[in-house]
């Protein structure tokens, strides 16, 4: 039984995709395993180790036009789970 408040759409194939620091000061690449309107499954490309990741850029388009803002909620291996923030949201907002 699927228990997430948002519907999911999954890309089989994975949808390429950058992360980036919220200074700019690193990137790195990775595949959008499936995503919603609250937040996505990313596959890292390369090692996370040393990455401030609690908050960051994801990028949509190779111009970074097309971004959201995420905050990380789970790390498995090279897999990553975010939530996407919105503007003005804290933490306890979305939780509740």
């Amino acid at each position: 039984m699927e228990l997430r408040k948002s519907r999911r759409v999954v890309f089989e194939r994975g949808y390429d995709a950058h992360m980036m620091a919220i200074d700019g000061t690193w990137r790195r690449a990775c595949k959008i395993q499936d995503i919603s309107d609250t937040g996505a499954k990313l596959g890292v490309e390369g090692s996370i180790d040393g990455l401030p990741l609690k908050e960051f850029f994801l990028l949509l388009s190779s111009t970074g036009l097309a971004f959201r803002r995420c905050e990380l909620a789970w790390v498995n291996g090279d897999n990553l789970g975010v939530f996407f923030k919105r503007a003005g949201e804290r933490k306890s907002q979305r939780s509740a």
